[in-house]
């Protein structure tokens, strides 16, 4: 009899127990895909947060730089960065500084959320087919692996958001003497299509994708990497608690930004000239003084490069790098930390591969 009870007993403690997994379960099922929307906007939001943080900051100098790139070389109103930022405040006051900005911002943003997203998600899945191959359960991302993570981020977030990097271009170098003026991003994007047709949306699009992978690609992977180095090596003291100060990643970030803008600037250059192309006020635009000027053709990437070259020299591959580098530097640093900081903030884990 008391072999029966205890029996039943055990059996009623079973099924409690199985019931309450049961439940647990059921609740972590509806709770799952609800968790992983609000982690997914969590982190696209961080990513758009430091891509505004970071590009505001720097708006004056991204102005110039792109000012720098299009300008006539017969007719050089902006020489160097300091010159070029007086005579910008100058001719067109505080809000010349930061003309174009906005549509930057509209721009960026997106942009960065897509691309600190992409970043994530190409990691963990070349992560894991590398564990795959290797079978390594505990193998962990290379460089090279990190360069590709990247470049897949970049590809995928240019590609998504080019149109608006476009009409920024045209929106940015024109001045209040220019002949013709967009009235602002949607008025450009509007008198692109009606003018020049969608196609032209795309104009510069190859030699920015070509560019991307090496500059994206070297940004996650110099910052990723010199972190991970930090940490394991302990060099120089930089190390807390298995953490490192905001100031230390912030000049991770910054060397990371100098190396993949320096191999990937000339064709920036490139991509510049190429959106004005088909834009008939484009070489008085970059005048800004209004006089007929011959107009601007490249049949293709190769033939923008050749021509460039060919009329005003190989540095002119280089023009603007100056106040790019200025820029880029607390640039690329900013947004790394900041998007770290922001996740933290928000309850996201803050390691952007595993």
């Amino acid at each position: 009899m008391a072999s029966e009870d205890v029996k039943t007993s055990e059996s009623a403690v079973s099924t409690i127990v199985n019931l309450a997994e049961e439940a647990k379960l059921a609740r972590e099922g509806v709770k799952a895909p609800s968790y992983a929307v609000l982690s997914i906007c969590k982190s696209l939001v961080a990513g758009g947060v430091a891509g505004g943080v970071s590009r505001t900051a720097v708006a004056p100098l991204e102005r110039l730089k792109i000012l720098l790139q299009v300008q006539n070389p017969h007719s050089i109103k902006y020489n160097g960065t300091i010159q070029g930022l007086k005579y910008i405040w100058r001719t067109e006051g505080f809000r010349g500084l930061f003309k174009g900005n906005g549509t930057n911002c509209a721009r960026i943003v997106p942009n960065s959320a897509v691309k600190f997203f992409s970043y994530e998600q190409a990691s963990k899945g070349i992560l894991y087919l590398y564990r795959q191959q290797t079978g390594d359960d505990d193998a962990q991302l290379t460089p090279l692996l990190r360069l590709g993570a990247g470049a897949c981020a970049g590809i995928i977030a240019m590609s998504a958001t080019y149109p608006m990097d476009m009409v920024r271009g045209r929106l940015t170098v024109q001045t209040d003497s220019s002949p013709f003026q967009y009235r602002g991003m949607f008025h450009a994007l509007s008198t692109v299509l009606r003018e020049e047709g969608p196609r032209a949306l795309y104009k510069g699009w190859l030699p920015s994708v070509i560019g991307v992978i090496p500059y994206v690609g070297l940004n996650f992977a110099v910052y990723e990497s010199l972190k991970d180095w930090l940490i394991k090596s302990k060099a120089f003291g930089l190390v807390e608690d298995s953490e490192l100060s905001v100031t230390t990643r912030l000049a991770c970030g910054a060397a990371a930004g100098t190396v993949g803008q320096t191999v990937a600037y000339p064709l920036d250059v490139i991509r510049r000239r190429m959106q004005m192309v088909g834009w008939k006020e484009a070489a008085s635009v970059v005048t800004g003084d209004g006089r007929n000027k011959a107009s601007l053709e490249y049949t293709g990437m190769i033939d923008a490069f050749r021509k460039t070259v060919r009329h005003e020299g190989f540095g002119a591959l280089y023009k603007g790098l100056v106040p790019n580098s200025v820029k880029v530097v607390p640039s690329i640093a900013l947004a790394f930390v900041t998007y770290e900081v922001v996740k933290d903030i928000l309850g996201v884990e803050i390691r952007i591969s595993d």
